[in-house]
């Protein structure tokens, strides 16, 4: 008897780097495989999603949520979006029911702030909240080259516990558009969360 796929909720936080693709094709896989998520786009996420994707976001967060449940098809209360200062969302409190957390992609702003237990805003309170609850935090950073201070503060995120996904496809699945190479990198974060998925094929598949 094969045991049906594990539901979570996974927090999920689009933050301003280069890459708003990855963080949109995560969101639906999650959404696809029944996941519920709580979803944080930055300020600066927004003007990069705006230069980088077709997707032209509203303004506030109950309707940047209806417009994501209607475009990727979410059921009820399957997806919340929450705004930068909405301190009293559950993911601010180490007594919520989020299961994990990806900051896809992840700005060197935003490492920075979460290595240093920052919490200026929601995003990086929530990232805090999931290291101290040992809860897991992925982090996909997307920036090149890596200066010592990205590179020190990636370090100092590891042996805190978090993983790091780094935004960097590989080619031996032969991609043959920009969606098989997103798809890639998804596929590596989705492994993480343990969501099953059909993205890329196993190695040696």
């Amino acid at each position: 008897m094969v045991s049906a796929p594990r539901k979570q909720t996974v927090a999920l936080g689009i933050s301003g780097a280069s890459g708003a693709q990855y963080g949109f094709r995560l969101l639906q896989s999650l959404i696809d495989a029944d996941q519920r998520v709580y979803l944080m786009i930055s300020k600066a996420a927004q003007v990069v999603i705006g230069m980088e994707t077709d997707v032209s976001l509203p303004g506030r967060p109950s309707d940047i949520t209806k417009f994501l449940v209607q475009r990727y098809s979410a059921a009820d209360d399957q997806l919340l979006v929450y705004g930068e200062n909405e301190w009293t969302a559950p993911i601010a409190s180490g007594r919520n029911d989020a299961d994990a957390m990806v900051v896809c992609p992840c700005s060197m702003g935003a490492l920075s702030a979460i290595a240093q237990g920052s919490s200026n805003n929601l995003l990086e309170r929530a990232a805090d909240v999931t290291l101290k609850e040992r809860n897991k935090l992925i982090l996909v950073p997307r920036e090149s080259p890596y200066s010592v201070i990205h590179l020190e503060n990636m370090l100092k995120l590891s042996r805190m516990g978090a993983v790091i996904v780094d935004a960097n496809p590989g080619f031996y699945n032969k991609p043959e558009s920009v969606h098989d190479i997103v798809d890639f990198v998804v596929a590596k974060i989705l492994d993480q969360l343990g969501v099953q998925h059909a993205l890329q094929p196993n190695w040696g598949s």
